[in-house]
């Protein structure tokens, strides 16, 4: 066979060389010794992911911690799966968890010399290195059709053999040229497929970042690498994109080991360097007792949309995430708790390999002690940001009373032992909504050793020695004395002795306030709530709770 004369055949509009784009167009880069290339490659679905994130994660830390690039490749050939907008949420949300690209795609265009970063708009450079490996004699045409192909693979099955493209079954692997012309003289539409040259019991050895040593069973399927219209299937796309974009390391679920073999066998017939491959553990969930993977179809939190509906704070969504990426993050943290998390030095070598848990809970909990860290006008602004795209109605309230909501998230803050009441945008308007009319109710019960009668008593006693001007300590003495007065313990401790003495304590009385104001049992402090609130609004709840 003439594999020269069959390329030119196929692709007599490609003039390129694989030279002419290794060398010329996309050189190789000039950056540190020791610099990572990475690549984000999502497919334009509509849907982005935790995983995603998760992912990205390690590909911005491996790039930036070393000097390198990290950049945005849009893997977008399947015509099928591509949605109107997706490109634009991809990059808006992983910009809002912080994640910045070097080079790559962009919402105003693309940026970097090594694109473009459009897989659907590199058809030509694909094809001339199809061109390249049907003249090496390791790709061909196949015009099966898919009723052939699904006959190939009925026989297979009735036979018990593996299923697929391979040695005997590859029923166009040795066509003449006479033959292929007659196809092509018949306006046959064919696709290219790679000429394997592995075997199905041989197996080679290659070496992950996170899981070690891995030896894996060789590719010895003749997959399709150029489709019918032209366009590269992913397995050719983002073999040949990594190697002119001299990506060092490509980070990749789990569920992507299969296919390694592929991509290994292209890189080596090729001749060119194989990346570092970094498979990463799926993230895992509880689930009655059980791990089990995360879900699109049950686990709405999966979903990066999830977390920008609630509110959580892009920091404390990355602080959390390096906690399941690296097992010694917390360590670290807890030995630095106020150094930048970039100043935290990730390793591939500490990641799970075994499924990496994801937990709400935890997630919660860290994102407390991050919102204690960032300044109250900081979180104020990003409420409202928050409020501008979630609830609407509640931006306008937060936008005119911005001092007082400031004042609000900034309550027990500081001190030996801050509170930490905030979690994310939504929780947070929750949690202040009681300062708002509109939202304000009564969502807790009286103690139960106070009736709605003696409640109303002790809110009058309250209001008529109300004074919005005292300080603390003199607003606090007044509520003994309404206490003592109508047979409550001045202090819990007195109460505790001697119970059968007293209808109940201070503390009770103080309840019965803090339920008239602001609606529930449990807040912070009372006296600074009613002087950000003012006096009138402090009235005009007590004396609604009275009537």
């Amino acid at each position: 066979m003439d594999y020269k004369k069959l390329a030119e055949l196929l692709y007599p509009n490609i003039k390129n060389t694989i030279e002419y784009y290794e060398n010329e167009v996309y050189p190789k880069r000039k950056l540190p010794a020791g610099a990572k290339v990475t690549r984000l490659a999502p497919s334009p679905t509509g849907f982005i992911h935790l995983g995603n994130l998760y992912g990205a994660f390690v590909d911005e830390r491996l790039a930036h911690q070393s000097g390198g690039v990290f950049m945005l490749r849009i893997e977008d050939t399947d015509e099928k799966r591509k949605v109107e907008g997706a490109v634009e949420t991809i990059i808006s949300s992983l910009e809002f968890f912080g994640l910045k690209f070097d080079e790559g795609a962009g919402i105003e265009g693309e940026t970097g010399n090594y694109g473009p970063y459009f897989q659907s708009k590199r058809a030509e450079i694909y094809q001339c290195f199809a061109k390249h490996l049907i003249e090496m004699g390791r790709a061909y045409p196949c015009f099966c059709t898919e009723e052939e192909l699904e006959e190939i693979r009925n026989r297979q099955v009735k036979e018990n053999v593996n299923t697929g493209y391979y040695g005997k079954w590859a029923r166009d692997r040795n066509l003449t040229l006479e033959e292929v012309e007659k196809h092509l003289n018949n306006n046959e539409e064919f696709v290219i497929r790679f000429r394997s040259e592995g075997r199905e019991e041989g197996t080679f050895e290659i070496d992950d970042a996170i899981r070690g040593r891995l030896s894996i069973h060789e590719n010895f399927q003749d997959v399709v690498i150029l489709k019918t219209n032209g366009i590269p299937t992913y397995h050719f796309a983002h073999v040949v994109d990594d190697y002119l974009m001299r990506i060092t390391h490509v980070v990749r679920g789990e569920e992507w080991l299969s296919t390694l073999p592929i991509h290994y066998e292209m890189f080596k017939t090729f001749e060119w360097e194989t990346p570092v491959y970094c498979h990463t553990a799926h993230l895992m969930k509880m689930d009655d007792g059980a791990k089990r993977k995360l879900s699109k179809r049950k686990d709405p939190e999966l979903g990066l949309g999830y977390y920008r509906e609630l509110g959580y704070h892009p920091e404390s969504v990355r602080e959390y995430l390096l906690t399941i990426l690296n097992s010694n993050f917390e360590e670290w943290r807890m030995e630095n708790p106020d150094s930048p998390i970039d100043d935290f030095e990730f390793t591939l070598e500490k990641m799970s390999t075994s499924g990496a848990l994801f937990d709400l809970d935890k997630l919660n909990n860290i994102s407390k002690d991050v919102l204690l860290k960032i300044p109250s006008e900081e979180i104020y602004e990003f409420l409202l940001n928050w409020a501008n795209e979630h609830k609407k109605e509640a931006a306008t309230l937060l936008s005119s009373n911005k001092d007082e909501v400031i004042r609000l998230l900034s309550l027990g803050r500081d001190g030996q032992k801050p509170r930490k009441d905030l979690m994310y945008c939504r929780q947070i308007f929750d949690f202040i909504s009681y300062y708002f009319d509109e939202y304000f109710k009564i969502e807790d019960s009286y103690p139960e050793n106070i009736n709605e009668e003696e409640a109303k008593k002790l809110l009058l006693a309250y209001l008529n020695t109300y004074d919005h001007t005292d300080d603390q300590s003199q607003w606090f003495e007044k509520i003994r004395i309404i206490a003592s007065e109508n047979g409550y313990a001045a202090k819990p401790k007195d109460y505790k002795k001697n119970p059968h003495m007293y209808k109940g304590h201070v503390g009770d009385v103080s309840t019965v306030i803090r339920i008239a104001i602001i609606g529930r049992a449990s807040s912070p402090d009372v006296w600074e709530l009613q002087q950000i609130m003012g006096e009138a609004k402090v009235r005009r709840r007590i004396e609604k709770a009275i009537h």
